[in-house]
């Protein structure tokens, strides 16, 4: 699938950011599972890894529901970190079959996890050919103990690396992207933002002000507005279009 350019050519960025999971590194169901299964061992849980991730991912999808109010931001429940939601996700698994384990040891497993992702193949490439040209940064919706490490142990350099935990709060919310921002010292409208959710990275951005590119890797049909700036298959495409928009 080619290059797709939705709203005409763009202007060239001062700044390309990036989400972090499933943008830069793998952050698959079954990646989850196994750590699922490192818990049921580690504590005798009475389910399979199947069951155990379909239980708690129903808390977890809800947590994800309500933790942003888009439309009223002050009516936004207190910021909560994923360690804390995830462990009290885990605690109403256990509640629910009446196991008496330890939510706090799966929760210390659950954040172990996010550091310790598969990098893309082309996330190192696509980097350094960007590099020196124009600042690169991150924002994730992620606890810093996850995300920094994980970026560290990769060799990834980048000029500004924020997480919804350090800013206290999530994407798409307007606030998450203003904190990328200033951490970039880059105006919004000189700023790509680049991610693989359609709500959290493309209508984040959008309404902050960014052009947008939509990283789509199993090239899955654009199901929500706004559409995408743009749309690539491969990080490495970001090189070719800056080239083709520079002259």
């Amino acid at each position: 699938m080619p290059v797709t350019l939705r709203s005409g050519e763009p202007k060239l960025p001062e700044a390309i950011a990036f989400d972090c999971y499933d943008t830069l590194f793998l952050n698959s169901h079954d990646g989850w599972k196994s750590s699922f299964q490192d818990i049921i061992d580690a504590q005798n849980v009475p389910l399979d890894k199947d069951e155990f991730w379909t239980r708690w991912r129903k808390y977890e999808v809800n947590f994800r529901k309500i933790r942003t109010d888009l439309g009223r931001p002050y009516n936004s429940p207190p910021f909560k970190s994923y360690r804390q939601a995830w462990t009290e996700c885990f605690q109403q698994v256990f509640d629910d079959i009446e196991f008496d384990g330890d939510a706090n040891l799966a929760g210390d497993r659950a954040a172990l996890h996010m550091t310790d992702r598969p990098i893309f193949p082309e996330t190192v490439e696509a980097l350094n050919m960007l590099k020196g040209r124009v600042k690169l940064g991150v924002f994730s919706n992620a606890d810093d103990e996850g995300v920094r490490p994980l970026l560290d142990n990769a060799g990834l350099e980048f000029d500004f690396v924020g997480s919804s935990q350090s800013a206290q709060v999530y994407k798409p919310a307007l606030a998450a992207f203003e904190y990328l921002y200033k951490g970039l010292d880059t105006e919004p409208s000189k700023i790509w933002y680049v991610g693989d959710k359609l709500l959290d990275d493309v209508l984040g951005g959008y309404r902050s002000g960014a052009t947008t590119v939509w990283i789509n890797r199993n090239e899955e049909p654009v199901d929500r507005e706004p559409e995408p700036d743009i749309e690539i298959t491969d990080l490495r495409e970001l090189s070719g279009i800056l080239e083709h928009i520079g002259g």
